[in-house]
């Protein structure tokens, strides 16, 4: 929204929940919590007029009838701070559910170095908070509730690492007719699914969490050629795909040690393995019905 425009929107308005509190957003609100690895996190102090004034929370507002959290929360960050929507990589969201009204945090870090700057009436200040620093604001009430959990998250990601070759052969489609044209058509779906994004609760983990995925696919054999794409890393097995799979779960492990790391496969002898680096274990079921449901 420009400075000074106040053009009304669909979603607009206050809702009384279910525990008798009354929130912005008659289809829920959400927030972009923004992380530089150079910077902190920015925060945005509230104009005074606005519901909890002068408090400092995130960037963000009100859903439109229709719009997803991560929709809501990068176009009120670009109407409030300029940041567009493509300079920002979302990794996780977090729901408050309040029976008839929900709040959606987005954590998202950005692409590449952003310049911000007040751009509408709702913001007094912008600035970038080192996160051990955040508590020493005056914080929204409920932001300052639910940032020990957002904190804990915070920079971590969930890794998927699919064993190719198991999950293309757990149905019986004629893949090995054409290995590596499975191979590819597996990681064409998976990219689909880094987009979309994938609901804790089905990959064994907090079910008011979602996540968007990074995707390292593991092929071998005939399917060694197959590309990686922007969404979807590939890593070609010199060998043997269970060696592989486990050297790329320890490199993950000692890059990136606060990371959600599983594994998709249904080897008994490699969960073993990759179980004793530090990953958890999904099984292919799990993957391919929400790439189904994709």
């Amino acid at each position: 929204m420009p400075l000074n425009s106040f053009q009304r929107e669909d979603g607009d308005g206050f809702v009384v929940c279910l525990g008798g509190h009354r929130h912005w957003g008659r289809f829920g609100a959400a927030g972009l919590l923004l992380t530089d690895p150079e910077r902190g996190v920015l925060l945005q102090r509230r104009a005074w007029w606005t519901h909890h004034g002068s408090t400092w929370a995130l960037p963000g507002g009100a859903l439109r009838s229709g719009e997803t959290p991560w929709q809501a929360a990068t176009r009120e960050a670009e109407e409030e701070t300029a940041i567009p929507a493509h300079a920002v990589r979302p990794i996780a969201s977090s729901v408050v559910d309040h029976g008839n009204w929900s709040y959606t945090t987005v954590l998202a870090t950005v692409r590449h170095t952003v310049s911000e700057r007040v751009t509408n009436a709702e913001s007094e200040e912008l600035r970038w908070v080192a996160p051990e620093q955040v508590v020493d604001f005056p914080l929204h009430k409920d932001f300052a509730k639910a940032w020990p959990e957002l904190h804990d998250q915070l920079g971590r990601e969930l890794v998927l690492v699919v064993d190719g070759a198991n999950v293309v052969g757990t149905r019986p489609d004629g893949w090995w007719r054409d290995r590596a044209g499975a191979a590819a058509g597996l990681r064409d779906r998976l990219a689909g699914l880094v987009r979309a994004g994938v609901p804790g609760e089905e990959f064994d983990m907090d079910g008011a969490w979602s996540w968007w995925p990074r995707v390292v696919l593991v092929v071998e054999g005939q399917a060694r050629h197959v590309e990686p794409t922007e969404q979807v890393e590939v890593v070609s097995a010199p060998r043997d795909g269970d060696s592989a799979i486990v050297e790329a779960v320890r490199a993950l492990r000692a890059d990136r040690p606060d990371d959600h790391v599983a594994v998709v496969t249904a080897d008994r002898a490699l969960r073993g393995r990759v179980t004793t680096e530090g990953a958890s274990i999904l099984g292919p079921a799990t993957l391919l019905n929400r790439l189904d449901a994709v």
